[in-house]
């Protein structure tokens, strides 16, 4: 018991002096250049492009011959999703992607929102902008920035774009109507790739606040999970006054705040947990030890090497379709593991799974995405300044239940003093937008709705 006491204090006085610098502190803007060679002397040519995604018979027959050249692993007897992707399951995506699977219609259904490019910092930009078919008399639309993770991409907001760009006709109220802004990471589908070393969250903040400024906006919403909250959290930490408030379904934050995890149940009961955070988080071992153990291998390989396993992936679209839609089975849901598919037909169909995957084939950008891992997590561990840094923009979260790690009010409250709207999802996990974009668009609009009644 004593041992318990003493504990308590030390962790209490460490996360104390972490939660009350209060000092305001930004991230200097700066400034990079990411495409080939030295930065040219003539002024960027800041003209915004129409794009449209295409494809070609070719292209089409390309993947074909390389699925009907596939060599599989036979799985255990009873393996289910416990080694990784059952091979027995990924003869049946196969058959589906080689002879059922459409990729030109799928292309038409991603040209159905407007696509653009535009050079920033040397790089080929892409980005869609979606704007509200009507709008409320006398008002104007809210300006929202939504941006992916890995292994995602723009297409994870399809779903929930059309509740917020034209919420009356789909049974929502016309109180909040946003126009919406998504880009392609660089390096991710059809965003150039940087030449150089370096590009992380904060160079990516720095070329989305600079995409929107091109595109008029001098305020507006930011929303991500994944990369995408560290991108839009950095942005924030950034230019705080441009940024109206920050929506977030993930929050990466693994600093002094998971020790108090080892006092146990009874004393963090004591000290405002609530009893839903104590659910997501114990048993600790299986719920945060050996989850984040089992789920985090690749993590590992792309924050070190990313180029090898890149390599492999880039040239089996076998390979590549297994080793991401593995992360849409686990990160949806960890007890879909014990199912012979993964739980894969779920939550999401074939068609949009395996679009997924043909954003990263047919732009050959899985080896790039994965380097965004080495660029921001192969320093070391709270190696970079915005790691420190809280963040005063008003803030709202959406805690899905099966997200890899659950981070009470509490945690969050700490790296975001503004927070003004905190929410337990009713379901849903890693991929929020694709999942759940219901639930997801009425968490942004309840947040919106209330900064604005501040």
């Amino acid at each position: 018991m004593w041992l318990e006491i003493i504990l308590a204090l030390l962790l209490g006085f460490v996360i104390y002096w972490f939660v009350s610098r209060d000092k305001e502190e930004t991230l200097p803007l700066g400034d990079g250049w990411w495409g080939p060679g030295a930065r040219p002397t003539a002024a960027e040519d800041e003209s915004v492009r129409p794009f449209k995604v295409e494809t070609s018979e070719e292209e089409i027959e390309d993947l074909h011959q390389r699925i009907d050249r596939v060599r599989l692993t036979p799985p255990l007897e009873d393996g289910r999703f416990h080694y990784g992707f059952n091979s027995k399951y990924l003869k049946k995506i196969l058959s589906y992607w080689r002879n059922e699977f459409d990729w030109r219609k799928q292309v038409e259904i991603l040209n159905r929102y407007p696509h653009f490019k535009t050079k920033i910092e040397g790089l080929d930009i892409h980005f869609i902008h979606v704007k509200p078919p009507q709008l409320p008399s006398s008002s104007t639309p809210k300006p929202l920035l939504m941006v992916h993770g890995w292994p995602g991409s723009f297409y994870e907001f399809y779903k929930i774009i059309p509740l917020l760009t034209d919420p009356k006709n789909h049974g929502l109220s016309d109180e909040h109507v946003f126009e919406v802004i998504c880009p392609s990471i660089p390096g991710y589908s059809f965003s150039e790739a940087s030449s150089k070393k370096g590009l992380n969250s904060v160079a990516t903040a720095r070329i989305f606040y600079k995409l929107m400024l091109r595109l008029g906006f001098q305020e507006f919403y930011i929303q991500g999970g994944d990369w995408g909250s560290l991108i839009c959290t950095n942005m924030a930490q950034m230019v705080p006054s441009h940024v109206k408030g920050l929506h977030l379904n993930m929050a990466l934050m693994l600093g002094p705040y998971i020790l108090t995890l080892l006092l146990g149940r009874r004393i963090l009961s004591l000290l405002g947990y609530t009893q839903r955070d104590l659910e997501l988080l114990y048993p600790f071992k299986e719920k945060v030890f050996y989850s984040l153990m089992r789920e985090s291998g690749y993590m590992h390989i792309q924050c070190t090497k990313p180029d090898t396993v890149g390599c492999a992936l880039n040239d089996s679209p076998v390979g590549l379709a297994a080793y991401i839609l593995e992360k849409f089975s686990t990160w949806t849901n960890p007890e879909f593991r014990d199912l012979e598919n993964g739980g894969l037909d779920r939550k999401f169909s074939l068609d949009d799974l395996l679009t997924n995957v043909m954003l990263y084939w047919t732009t050959g950008t899985i080896a790039s995405s994965q380097r965004f891992y080495k660029e921001n997590l192969g320093q070391g561990f709270m190696a970079n300044a915005h790691d420190r840094m809280k963040v005063y923009v008003p803030t709202g979260f959406a805690a899905f239940p099966c997200e890899l790690m659950h981070v009470p009010e509490k945690w969050v409250k700490a790296k975001y003093p503004k927070l003004i709207s905190y929410s337990y999802m009713a379901r849903g996990g890693h991929f929020a937008a694709f999942e759940e974009p219901e639930l997801l668009a009425q968490d942004i609009r309840k947040f919106v709705g209330l900064l604005e009644l501040r």
